[in-house]
């Protein structure tokens, strides 16, 4: 076990500032400065959030899922394996740090059902037992084995709530007609066993994030567009991904926007549009439904997203964490900035690259960051009620 206490920065509360919201701005937000081991970070969040490290020096941390005893498990891309994070005192930073599972190939997402983790690797799905409790898996099944690695290779994988297993997987290539019908799709298994493989949804150049809705159960993902087509085409799209639905790629993107190299005269008939259309070039990554108790009533039941940011933009953008109001599982407002502050807009340099996040069993929220190897929490502390 490592003591990650006395690795952790020393985090300073500072003085308020102004933050530019998606497509509306924000009227105050509570800055953090955060000194961390890839620099200084001033994370803004809405007037009484405050932001803590949960824990620091992981090696490209991706997607989290807590698990039903309370640890965090995190995808540690860089390291490959998954680690397990405790809170033994409850003062919102894990002070130990065990190693669940060695030896994985860039793990990239992990869900929990039923006494096991299912964890995405680039050529498919390993399912992890910790039979006996001592927090390290001793069973190992690599379920499936077979996917496409070229190109796009993070695998996301989730549960219907049905319990059939599905699978996102990303293109070859920036845009192209692919010879493997299981690229740009999201696969679907009749159970978690990873029997009976089919196309569940396609078109979707690259859904890195998948979540189910609490309440309606649809499938949720975050899908990330073309490159080469400027700096705002096409935009990155949010959808509800449905069972046998095309969503256009390569041909069509959003709905409603011909390819200039793949596309044609009614390229886009039928394809279905997205729930919400976001800034090109932002790469929504990890997403999450709010369904703690400890934030304020009106961010109860909404979605947030993670931008990990573009690599290929003029103007830099992404870098934060995004906040979509809901009312039940459809959007209720504006898209708006919840957490930022990674990107300097000045020099154009990211301290930080938001990736995965998870609703804690104390009602904050998780955020990793791939780049500088931190995983944030965002609480609630009170005073201002947003």
């Amino acid at each position: 076990m490592v003591c990650l206490r006395q690795i952790l920065p020393v985090i300073v509360l500072c003085l308020l500032g102004s933050a530019a919201s998606v497509q509306a701005q924000m009227p105050r937000t509570s800055l953090t400065t955060l000194a961390s081991p890839g620099g200084l970070s001033q994370i803004r969040v809405p007037p009484g959030f405050a932001v803590n490290l949960f824990a620091a020096d992981l090696e490209g941390p991706r997607f989290l899922h807590f698990g039903p005893e309370g640890a965090l498990y995190v995808a540690e891309r860089g390291a490959d394996r998954i680690v397990r994070l405790v809170d033994g005192n409850g003062d919102g930073v894990a002070e130990t740090r065990t190693v669940f599972a060695a030896g994985l190939q860039r793990p990239h997402s992990l869900v929990y059902r039923q006494g096991a983790w299912y964890v995405g690797v680039p050529r498919g799905v390993v399912r992890l037992v910790d039979g006996n409790g001592d927090g390290v898996a001793e069973v190992r099944t690599l379920l499936v084995d077979n996917y496409p690695t070229s190109g796009h290779s993070t695998r996301t994988v989730e549960f219907l709530p049905d319990g059939r297993m599905v699978v996102a997987i990303g293109s070859s290539c920036n845009v192209c007609d692919e010879s493997d019908p299981r690229r740009a799709a999201v696969l679907v298994y009749d159970g978690a066993d990873g029997r009976r493989e089919r196309v569940f949804a396609r078109g979707l150049r690259n859904a890195v994030g998948l979540a189910v809705h609490p309440q309606s159960g649809e499938l949720w993902a975050t899908n990330n567009g073309r490159d080469l087509l400027g700096d705002d085409l096409p935009p990155e799209a949010l959808y509800i991904v449905r069972d046998g639905v095309d969503y256009g790629w390569p041909r069509c993107h959003n709905g409603r926007i011909v390819d200039p190299d793949y596309g044609f005269p009614g390229a886009c008939r039928d394809v279905a549009a997205p729930v919400l259309d976001m800034q090109a070039h932002s790469a929504p990554l990890g997403l999450v439904f709010y369904t703690g108790t400890t934030f304020p009533a009106a961010y109860h039941g909404d979605l947030f997203i993670a931008f990990h940011g573009s690599w290929n933009r003029s103007v830099p953008t992404g870098y934060k964490v995004v906040r979509l109001p809901l009312a039940g599982s459809r959007p209720a407002g504006a898209l708006e900035d919840f957490a930022s502050g990674w990107l300097d807009p000045q020099s154009g340099r990211a301290a930080g690259r938001p990736v995965g996040l998870a609703v804690g069993p104390d009602g904050a929220l998780y955020v990793s960051d791939d780049k500088a190897g931190l995983i944030y929490r965002i609480r609630y502390a009170g005073g201002a009620n947003p």
